[in-house]
Formats: structure tokens, C-alpha cells, sequence
């Protein structure tokens, strides 16, 4: 687990350590098969052992990219969306990078585990709790829709303690953790059956074979 740079050096948020943006189709979660463009913050201090994208927990990776350039690129894909990920994307000054992209007519969504303080505007946030570090109280408040990562029964509990804090409108799913999904999927299927409030999210990218 390695946390990000200073954030001086970032002129404000007009650079940012990007790991990595592509064209793609949003693969989990509410917005699943939806075109979108994916920017991947390099950075990450909560360090899941099952995160499918420890290549950008250490920001000192990626050279800081100028948000105009990043911009430019999401633009020219075509793509009518922009999902800011990581790492964790909250650890960086995001108001500009949000505002050039609302700017030039692209919905800006976040994926995040809410455990830094916000910033940047977003048409919808993602909560993705994780237990190593919880998170801030205002994250409850934003979320559009919360994403908890089923491994074990006992995840089951973390889940509805996170739920109890969102808000009334925000939709709620569990994902099963991708390397135990066959195993616990009875589980979670068995669970929204029970809690029908639940909907389940699949990773379908991974059935795809995208990224």
C-alpha cells in the first residue's frame, strides 16, 4: 500500500499521476455496459490483497499529466461519459479535471471508496467501501449508488452497516470478489432473494475481455 505525492506538485489539481485512460465499456455496477471513457488515477492507501489494479497503487509510476491533454483524449474518443478511477481517485484535487470534462459536454462519474474528503462535481459516485479504511462520513451523503465487495458471509454484515448510511435514493449491490465468485455466488444470490432491496453486480468486462 503506497500513499500518494505531495499534492503541490500537482499545480492544483491541473496535473494529475494518470496509470492509465482508455475507451471502454463500463463493466460493473449500475452503468454496466455502458460506453465510457475510463481515466485511472495512479495512487492508492487502502491496498486491497484482491484489487485487480495493484499496477497503480504507487503514483511515483506515472508522471504527472496535464488535465487539458487528458481532457482532449476523452473527448476525441466519443464517448459520452467519463469514469475517474484508481487507485483511489479522491486522494487528488479533482475540481478541474471534473469541471473541463462537464465542460465539453461528457457526464463525469467517480468510483471511489470514499475514504478521503471530496472534491470535484460528479453526475454519480460509486461507493466501494472497503474495511481497511472506511469511508468519511461525507461519502454516505454523496453516493449514488454503493458497491460492496462480497468475499465471505461475513462481508454480508459490512454491507448493510455501510447501507444504513446512505441515502434513501442511492441503489445498492454486491459484487461477488472475483477470485472466490464461483464459491460465494449461491451465497449472494440466496441473499437478495432475501433482500430484495440488494441487486447484484457482475465484473462483465471480465467476461468480455476488456478492460
Amino acid at each position: 500500500m503506497i500513499a500518494a505525492p505531495d499534492t503541490a506538485s500537482l499545480d492544483g489539481g491541473r496535473l494529475l499521476p494518470v496509470a492509465e485512460d482508455f475507451y471502454t465499456l463500463q463493466g460493473e455496477g449500475f452503468h454496466a455496459g455502458r460506453a465510457a471513457y475510463f481515466i485511472r488515477l495512479g495512487g492508492c492507501d487502502v491496498g486491497c490483497a484482491w484489487c485487480d489494479a495493484k499496477y497503480a497503487w504507487n503514483p511515483a509510476l506515472f508522471p504527472p499529466t496535464d488535465v487539458q491533454t487528458l481532457v482532449a483524449r476523452a473527448v476525441a474518443s466519443g464517448a459520452p461519459a467519463a469514469v475517474i478511477t484508481g487507485g483511489e481517485p479522491l486522494l487528488y484535487p479533482l475540481d478541474e479535471l471534473t469541471r473541463c470534462l462537464s465542460e465539453r459536454g461528457l457526464q463525469v462519474f467517480l468510483e471511489t471508496s470514499g475514504s478521503h474528503p471530496f472534491s470535484g462535481r460528479f453526475d454519480w459516485v460509486c461507493l466501494s467501501p472497503k474495511r481497511r479504511k472506511p469511508p468519511v462520513d461525507e461519502a454516505f451523503g454523496r453516493a449514488s449508488e454503493l458497491k460492496v465487495v462480497i468475499g465471505s458471509n461475513e462481508d454480508f454484515e459490512w454491507a448493510e452497516a455501510n447501507a444504513a448510511r446512505v441515502g434513501a435514493g442511492c441503489r445498492l449491490s454486491l459484487q461477488p470478489e472475483w477470485s472466490v465468485a464461483e464459491q460465494i455466488m449461491p451465497a449472494i444470490v440466496d441473499y437478495v432473494k432475501s433482500h430484495p432491496r440488494w441487486t447484484v453486480s457482475i465484473q462483465t468486462h471480465k467476461y468480455m475481455n476488456i478492460p
